[in-house]
């Protein structure tokens, strides 16, 4: 089975949308490609690429994309077709599905876990500075 591969981010290809810390979007979001949200979403997603919740982010509704990183708020359910990595400072109120699943130290998860390729779900300790609460600082 192939290594789980940290940060998701650090593989995206090609430009990213950000949305800065202060900005809210309501509705349903579609689109290709990768995201970084900083601010907060109410609505629901279907993103064909990566998507990171920043730190201070807040996302209320279902996120589904194709691999995803939580670093903040999320009350809903993150549906990813390969990876989830939860950061220490994320708080989920919803499930978690995934072919793998990473959560560090320190995140509450408030829900149900499901790794779909059948492994278990992964702990990890963040050991470098987070790029997701200085995404806020770049938008």
């Amino acid at each position: 089975m192939k290594a789980f591969r940290r940060r998701i981010g650090d593989s995206a290809s090609g430009p990213t949308t950000y949305i800065a810390s202060g900005s809210t979007i309501s509705g349903n979001l579609r689109g290709e490609g990768a995201y970084v949200f900083c601010g907060a979403v109410d609505g629901d997603c279907e993103i064909k690429g990566p998507v990171t919740l920043a730190e201070g982010g807040r996302w209320k509704g279902t996120l589904k994309a194709t691999d995803v990183v939580i670093a903040g708020t999320v009350d809903g359910d993150v549906i990813a077709a390969n990876r989830v990595e939860i950061a220490g400072t994320a708080r989920v109120a919803g499930s978690l599905s995934g072919a793998s699943i990473a959560v560090a130290e320190g995140a509450v998860i408030e829900g149900e876990i499901k790794v779909t390729s059948g492994d278990t779900p992964k702990r990890f300790d963040e050991k470098r500075g987070s790029a997701l609460d200085q995404s806020s600082s770049a938008a």
